[in-house]
């Protein structure tokens, strides 16, 4: 035996670990979005989740945003699996933008795994990917580490908390949760909760969504009898907003339609996507003949139709809103509809939802959302629900997850009502490093973590520069300066020709172009008489001209973005025919805002 191994062996006689296990959040922490979670121990890694978030407001351009996944990058050979706990886009939407960077195998329950593989299936990455279906029953046993599930109550079925047994203890991850005593669905197992605690759970990472919100989370069975009842007593035809991968909602609104008599039309790709795989799967029943084609609204009374439908966040693209704008081809709001927003605004999303409604009301609809009825049930615990939950567990550290920092705060305060004093809960950052062993904990450095930024089909960390010019363009337009340069920077061929969008408007404000315009020209001048040759010499003395102009006299600073086009000098020689001067075209944009291309920046 060498003596490395010796003295490991030596610290296992001892009663010294020869691992710390290892807890870092990669997303989810300080945040409503992007979850998720880092389980290591030697040489295995564990992830649970890979979630998006929507861009905030100062993200012009972007998509989505992604947990940065360097670090997993970097120890690709220790990654054993992504175990997902549910089938929400904010542990879900990652995956086909991570999987093309981190090919390991993924696991869910039957529902989730089904919103995966669509998901996959549209980026053309489900043949690369192994995605594999488990059950509560299913463990799966790595080297050292052995991963196992257990039931839980959210707004979606197939909702997994996730157990993952290491030498030094159990870690639990309770995935969104709360208890609900009359769900729609399964039902939380709340015995292997508990004979979890009894085994000794090192530590808890759980659920802060609702740590400020006192009492229990109500049932959705409560949001199914309103929902009928709001049913019963509408003339007209109802058009119902909510998430769709709420499938315990749709489910009751289905329901509601069959009792009241009415046919359900469904709307927006991902609603429509959500009730194939839900119908599949058999947690959605549809009696035959019920469900209609859009097409066929006018063939039935007002008051025989719902219209199931995306954007209960007033999202732009989605059909409510495009329902509200009046830019639906198919979907117009009669006088007497009833629109029900069946959602709780995320954060971020209050004013397109309000504006939204405001619309509806203009239409002449009847709008009832969450401060009219209480027709939406969270689907995350609220204080006495997270106090039950560390009942069952009984963990001996607790690291609050998913919530803005005052949540995880709050949640850290309540464990303290229960006897998990300050130095065992720890409120981490993302990236920041939890080592664990079964006798203490301690934070240590950081690990590379952020945001990876999605436009479009690619990613990339978009730079600060670029997205300032992109804050930049929307807050005070851009003014395109045009010219043609002779080959020796001695002359303007052409222009100065001036083009301004969303700055002025040309025609009403000529004065103001053709003053800027004159100004240029005097710069060039200037420029010509001190020999400036150079393409990056004018376009800085044409920038900086312009925009102290336009300060001063609009109190507005548009991006100024000079365009020249250089004639090239050509050869002369006896057997050289000649030819039209070449023209080279300078770049659009500065080069500090050329966007980057590629995989993510390591």
């Amino acid at each position: 035996m060498d003596e490395i191994s010796a003295k490991a062996q030596n610290a296992e006689e001892r009663g010294t670990p020869k691992h710390n296990v290892k807890i870092i959040a990669l997303g989810g922490l300080g945040e409503i979005g992007k979850n998720m979670y880092v389980i290591e121990y030697g040489e295995e890694i564990v992830v649970v989740d890979a979630g998006v978030k929507f861009p905030r407001s100062d993200l012009p351009g972007v998509d989505y945003v992604i947990p940065n996944i360097e670090y997993l990058v970097q120890h690709q050979d220790k990654v054993k699996g992504i175990f997902l706990t549910h089938g929400h886009e904010d542990h879900i939407g990652g995956l086909p933008f991570i999987l093309r960077e981190l090919r390991v195998p993924v696991y869910g329950a039957p529902l989730t795994i089904g919103l995966v593989r669509a998901k996959l299936e549209e980026h053309k990455l489900d043949k690369l990917v192994h995605l594999q279906v488990v059950k509560e029953e299913t463990v799966i046993q790595l080297d050292k580490l052995r991963v196992h599930f257990f039931h839980t109550n959210h707004s979606i079925p197939d909702s997994l908390g996730v157990a993952v047994d290491t030498p030094e203890g159990i870690i639990v991850h309770t995935g969104d949760f709360k208890f609900d005593m009359t769900p729609v669905g399964h039902r939380a197992n709340i015995y292997k909760m508990s004979e979890l605690g009894s085994q000794g759970v090192l530590a808890l990472l759980a659920d802060s969504t609702n740590s400020e919100k006192p009492g229990y989370t109500p049932s959705e069975k409560s949001v199914g009898a309103a929902v009928y009842d709001t049913f019963r007593t509408c003339e007209g035809r109802i058009l119902f907003a909510t998430f769709a991968s709420n499938v315990h909602r749709l489910q009751q609104v289905v329901e509601a339609a069959e009792a009241t008599g009415r046919k359900i039309a469904i709307q927006g790709r991902s609603m429509e996507r959500v009730f194939r795989i839900a119908q599949e799967l058999g947690y959605i029943r549809i009696p035959q003949g019920m469900q209609i084609d859009i097409q066929q609204l006018d063939k039935f009374e007002d008051r025989r139709i719902v219209i199931i439908c995306t954007g209960s966040q007033g999202e732009p693209n989605a059909a409510l809103s495009r329902i509200a704008s009046g830019a639906h081809s198919k979907v117009q709001i009669h006088p007497g509809d009833t629109v029900i927003f069946s959602s709780s605004p995320i954060p971020g999303n209050t004013q397109n939802i309000n504006k939204n409604i405001d619309l509806l009301f203009r239409a002449g609809a009847n709008v009832i959302y969450g401060s009219v009825i209480d027709i939406h049930a969270s689907g995350h615990g609220c204080q006495e629900d997270l106090k039950l939950m560390l009942s069952l567990i009984k963990p001996k550290f607790l690291v609050p997850i998913h919530g803005e920092y005052r949540m995880l705060l709050k949640h850290a305060q309540l464990a303290e009502e229960l006897g998990i004093t300050q130095d065992r809960s720890f409120v981490l950052d993302i990236g920041e490093v939890l080592h664990l062993n079964r006798r203490q904990a301690r934070k240590g450095r950081k690990v590379p973590s952020g945001e990876m930024l999605v436009s479009g089909n690619k990613i990339g960390q978009v730079r600060s520069d670029i997205l300032a010019d992109r804050r930049h363009m929307s807050n005070n337009g851009v003014i395109l300066v045009l010219m043609v340069v002779n080959e020796d920077w001695t002359a303007v061929l052409s222009g100065p020709e001036l083009i301004s969008r969303g700055f002025v408007f040309v025609k009403e404000a000529s004065e103001i172009i053709q003053r800027a315009t004159a100004l240029t020209r005097r710069a060039v001048s200037r420029l010509i008489k001190q020999g400036v040759n150079t393409e990056e010499g004018w376009k800085a003395r044409i920038t900086e001209v312009l925009s102290s102009h336009l300060e001063k006299t609009m109190q507005r600073t548009p991006l100024i973005v000079p365009i020249l086009t250089h004639l090239e000098r050509q050869e002369k020689g006896p057997s050289r025919k000649p030819s039209r001067p070449r023209r080279k075209r300078a770049t659009i944009a500065p080069a500090a805002a050329q966007e980057p291309t590629g995989t993510p920046q390591k």
